[in-house]
């Protein structure tokens, strides 16, 4: 094992002996502490993870991802997907990365149900784990005493710009924080331009200037991500293994590693992948290549192994040391180490929701409401409480008085006597349990039952199917449309609740576009009327916004309905005037074409 430390040492300390260019060698004889030792010593670098091997042995490369503040990815969103998958498996899986958080943003959300809670979170944008991971950084801020865990963000999705120039504002501002970014660089190299790249649709050696040598990336084929992702056991409710192997070793390769001594290493550690004897980037199937240190994370003790392909010397654990996993010698196997606390997020709510479809349900796409929970009384503050607990479940007492009441905090005491007045309301669920759980101890945390249903999660759920479906997704887009009432949380949100606010408008605003733009053009699903629906169910949102007006007026163009396209001139006139605001130009640009002579009575183009 060669390391190179960030900063240069004077001597490296023991077991490790000097091995040139200020690299650290660990000889084959190390006194080294047994498993049952390493068990009670805290990884000294939770991020670390394989990025791929060197160009000229083969060696692998292991990063130390904290050390990063971002690390962007060119290429299409195939490879970066296999890319971000590759590091979001490895890191879920070895044990050393136990008390780093972990978020698969865009992929991976099948990962939340093979693997141990806690070891990964999932989110469909990057402006919600975004806000997730600045309220945990918030809550670690206000705890000076606690220990900041790293968080690595891993997104196949390209962040627009308010949540780049976000994230790039939080790590100007809090650099002490371990927070690293992994994501495509277009739309966030221009807000972190000293952000390291990488290709990631190559799959042959290229540069990495932060690391001074060549590198070919890993990556995980769909193939192979289906095929390892079947060998694993469910997770064990009781908790997972506690048979964690010695604690690795430490920093990021910065230069190129002197050459493996030949008694410790194999010639090419990356050749003898789980099918084959080429390297991965060079296998005959890429859907079959997968890289030795995922190997070694599918071949700690609990995991069965993955099968080997054929009879035959290829097909042996003699012939293919791949096959058993590399040797403990020169990988760590690592087992799934005990699991952090389970990190608050609404993405797997909708399975355990449509098992019990007589659930209580929380409406935001409107007022407040929650079913059972009366208007009158503290029924409103109550039902705002069921709402927090919803969106941001496993906060601290503290956190949730105050969210409740920033200028006058709630006492611990009014927040139980609501907690148990929310309990009553909403009763059990048909196994007996209380859908606002008990807590026994001072460490259980503040949420409820996953059977709680949310118009928003439905929402989602059925603009997300309509996007890839474009025209047929109609229905599905019309009836998202249909749950909305209002704006969301009402007119008078709390604090936490506005960002909230403002992305459910937002995918309202988009998903009544879309669908009055299908239904306005000449096609089958043409339809003026579910036009003009979509439009007042995204005016009920968002009242203001001129983008609707604009879908508005071509509809009622598209009608002939000249009293009609008036109405709508006027309408926005009005509001503009109230709000002090002009007209945006392509608003201009439209009513003056729409009111011209020359305008012809058919669908206006929707831009």
């Amino acid at each position: 094992m060669a390391v190179l430390p960030q900063a240069p040492a004077p001597a490296p300390p023991p077991p490790f002996t000097e091995g040139g260019d200020g690299w650290w060698l660990l000889p084959a004889d190390a006194d080294l502490l047994d498993e049952e030792e390493a068990r009670d010593v805290p990884a000294p670098y939770p991020a670390l993870v394989t990025l791929g091997t060197t160009a000229t042995t083969g060696a692998l490369i292991l990063a130390n991802l904290a050390q990063l503040p971002a690390l962007l990815l060119h290429g299409e969103a195939t490879a970066i997907t296999e890319v971000c998958t590759a590091l979001a498996l490895e890191l879920a899986l070895t044990p050393w990365a136990a008390e780093a958080d972990i978020t698969a943003i865009g992929f991976g959300q099948g990962l939340t149900q093979l693997l141990p809670a806690g070891r990964i979170a999932h989110f469909r944008q990057p402006a919600d784990a975004l806000r997730e991971v600045t309220e945990q950084l918030l809550e670690a801020h206000q705890r000076p005493q606690a220990t900041l865990r790293p968080h690595l963000l891993l997104s196949t999705t390209a962040l627009d710009t308010d949540t780049a120039r976000q994230y790039a504002a939080l790590t100007t501002t809090a650099r002490h924080i371990p927070l690293t970014l992994i994501a495509p660089a277009h739309g966030a190299a221009t807000h972190l331009p000293a952000a390291p790249t990488l290709n990631a649709a190559l799959t042959t050696a290229q540069p990495a200037a932060f690391l001074d040598t060549d590198i070919t990336l890993q990556r995980l084929h769909h193939t192979a991500y289906q095929r390892l992702t079947a060998t694993l056991p469910p997770p064990d409710p009781t908790g997972p293994s506690t048979d964690t192997p010695r604690t690795p070793t430490t920093d990021t390769s910065k230069a190129q590693p002197p050459a493996p001594d030949p008694a410790r290493t194999p010639a090419h550690p990356a050749a003898n992948t789980r099918r084959g004897t080429s390297p991965p980037a060079a296998s005959e199937s890429a859907g079959e290549s997968v890289f030795p240190a995922l190997l070694a994370a599918f071949a700690a003790p609990d995991l069965p192994q993955p099968p080997t392909q054929g009879p035959g010397p290829s097909g042996s654990a003699a012939g293919n040391p791949a096959a058993t996993g590399p040797s403990r010698e020169h990988t760590a196997h690592p087992t799934r180490a005990p699991a952090p606390p389970a990190r608050p997020t609404t993405s797997g709510r909708g399975k355990d929701a449509a098992r019990d479809p007589g659930a209580p349900e929380i409406r935001v796409l409107g007022p407040l409401e929650v079913d059972r929970v009366h208007t009158g009384g503290h029924g409103p503050r109550i039902a705002q409480l069921a709402a927090l607990l919803y969106f941001r479940p496993h906060h601290s007492a503290d956190t949730l008085c105050a969210d409740m009441d920033p200028h006058t905090p709630w006492s611990t005491t009014t927040l139980n006597a609501r907690l148990q007045g929310l309990r009553r309301a909403l009763g059990d669920d048909p196994s007996g349990h209380p859908y606002v759980p008990r807590r026994h101890t001072a460490d259980d945390p503040y949420q409820l039952s996953p059977h709680i249903r949310c118009d928003w999660t439905r929402f989602l759920h059925l603009t997300d199917r309509a996007q890839s479906l474009g025209p047929d997704g109609l229905p599905d887009l019309e009836k998202a449309l249909s749950l909305v009432r209002g704006r969301p949380f009402g007119t008078q949100p709390l604090p936490w609740a506005q960002p909230l606010q403002q992305e459910m408008i937002t995918r309202i605003v988009d998903a009544a576009h879309t669908a009055a733009r299908y239904r306005t053009l000449t096609s089958p699903q043409h339809d003026l009327t579910k036009a003009r629906h979509a439009i007042a169910a995204g005016l009920e949102a968002d009242d203001s916004n001129e983008q609707l007006y604009r879908d508005w007026m071509r509809i009622e163009h598209a009608a002939g309905n000249r009293p009609g396209l008036h109405t709508a001139i006027t309408r926005l006139q009005h509001i503009n005037r109230t709000l002090n605001c002009p007209l945006e130009p392509e608003t201009e640009r439209l009513i003056h074409d729409l009111l011209s002579p020359a305008a012809s009575p058919h669908p206006t183009p929707h831009p």
